[in-house]
């Protein structure tokens, strides 16, 4: 994954391994001015014209005829496809709709690879990206077999979502095969280490298409519903399409953990995930039990010991909250919302050690705009502590 785009994992709180490659969207509601640290987007050529990310199914549907939509099954939601003779791209397109009839993704793929000399915004977008992957896809519709056999793949993407385009050929002759957009849970789900990813390549010989001996990572594996289950997770507690929703997401990340997870940093991650959403709604004890499972399965993570410190706080056992607080720090020393909350804890039992912590986690913050008001905050409670 690129270092210029944004963690997606950081974002949304979840360590998945590098067999997740994001798929996502360019155009998606953000701040007016997007972050200096995300990479180049700009595109001329666009795909996503009459519908958006988030789109409610009903409203997607509204005016499309019936007759010119392929309505199937994609895991516990529904994937509307259309056809290239009808689609406003010209490719052959495929929407997918959650459970909940929120359109979460979207993939654009042409048969015979589109030519993109007429866009030179977008070639210009591809040569400031280094490749995230390659492979071989063998295409015997495309003219030129120069094209064979040379793929690769370009990730770029904004605050909420990420996009990604497989390219045959060269700079010099470049041809889209294939471009998808998706909010970031989903990511997982249209995955080039996927086999079900590049057997939507249209007009590819699939008995061939395969990654590089050498890409980095192997094939992921992961059970499609528990992958499917735990992006809806993500997508309600995190509120990528607006609303916060800890009921659908409790319900979401428990059913990802019954289909169960091979990968015990992705298990470990769903218990944790589970936790946070629970806690949210108010049921602490549960949220508890859940976040000591996911340290069970994968201990001594300082995020996770934090959140359980967090929980221990809010049930009021402050002794069992400093001690996770102070393992957090241990294991990560420069964590500056663990020193924030080892602070905070040791005002009752430690002024001096409190001073102490809340000056190490102002030196952490210095700078940083988004811990502008908890550094405030800090301030204060050296300035009464010091009195």
């Amino acid at each position: 994954m690129p270092s210029c785009l944004r963690d997606i994992r950081k974002r949304s709180r979840v360590a998945l391994p590098l067999t997740a490659v994001a798929i996502g969207l360019v155009s998606f509601a953000c701040a007016a001015d997007p972050p200096s640290n995300l990479p180049p987007s700009a595109s001329d050529l666009i795909l996503l014209k009459s519908a958006r990310l988030c789109d409610k199914k009903a409203a997607f549907l509204r005016g499309r005829e019936a007759a010119l939509l392929r309505r199937v099954v994609w895991g516990s939601g529904e994937e509307v496809r259309i056809a290239a003779s009808h689609s406003e791209s010209r490719a052959e397109e495929s929407f997918f709709f959650d459970e909940d009839g929120l359109l979460v993704g979207a993939l654009f793929t042409f048969p015979i690879g589109l030519n993109l000399k007429p866009y030179p915004v977008l070639r210009e977008t591809l040569s400031q990206l280094k490749p995230t992957l390659e492979f071989y896809v063998n295409v015997a519709q495309v003219g030129s077999r120069a094209n064979l056999d040379t793929s690769a793949l370009y990730m770029t993407g904004d605050e909420k979502s990420t996009t990604q385009y497989i390219v045959l050929g060269g700079a010099d002759v470049p041809s889209l095969l294939l471009a998808s957009f998706s909010v970031d849970p989903y990511a997982t789900l249209l995955s080039p280490r996927r086999k079900e990813f590049l057997a939507r390549v249209g007009g590819t010989d699939k008995s061939k298409s395969s990654l590089r001996t050498d890409s980095k990572g192997d094939e992921d594996k992961e059970l499609f519903p528990a992958l499917q289950e735990f992006a809806r997770g993500e997508a309600a507690h995190l509120a990528y399409c607006g609303t916060r929703n800890d009921d659908i997401a409790v319900v979401a990340y428990q059913k990802a953990i019954k289909h169960g997870f091979s990968n015990k940093v992705q298990l470990a991650e769903a218990y944790h995930k589970l936790g946070l959403a629970l806690k949210g709604k108010g049921e602490l004890e549960e949220a508890r039990d859940a976040i000591q499972q996911s340290l069970v399965i994968q201990p001594n993570r300082p995020e996770v010991l934090n959140n359980l410190g967090d929980v221990y706080k809010q049930l009021g056992d402050q002794e069992k909250a400093l001690k996770a607080f102070e393992k957090a720090v241990s294991l990560r020393p420069n964590y500056p919302l663990a020193r924030f909350n080892l602070a905070e804890a040791y005002e009752a039992v430690n002024p001096k050690l409190a001073i102490s912590e809340y000056e190490t986690y102002l030196a952490l913050v210095e700078g940083i705009p988004e811990e502008a008001d908890r550094a405030a905050l800090a301030r204060r409670r050296v300035k009464a502590l010091t009195r």
